[in-house]
């Protein structure tokens, strides 16, 4: 985006221009979804979360109980697009718990 000094940007378009230019998207994604894990699983679930991570399209959880890792395992496609509408774009084609 080359912008004259003079033009008047949005600080939301001149910070999606900046990822965009440095190829930030990746790790913004990795961080905005361990956000929305733990908000939309609630403090339940985040109680025995200890590590989530992404890697292009598979979202590994892992989980300290396996009672609830099996209870999760039986929604998992909803859990991925409810994660994806949160996140606002198809981001998770899977999710692999631990």
């Amino acid at each position: 985006m080359k912008k004259r000094h003079n033009e008047h940007l949005s600080l939301s378009d001149v910070l999606k221009d900046f990822v965009e230019t440095h190829n930030l998207d990746a790790g913004l994604d990795k961080v905005n979804v361990k956000n929305v894990w733990h908000d939309m699983m609630g403090q339940g679930v985040s109680n025995y979360t200890t590590a989530v991570s992404l890697k292009q399209d598979v979202l590994y959880v892992s989980l300290s109980s396996s009672v609830l890792r099996e209870e999760l395992s039986y929604g998992k496609e909803k859990i991925i697009d409810m994660l994806n509408d949160n996140l606002g774009k198809e981001l998770i084609k899977k999710i692999i718990f631990r």
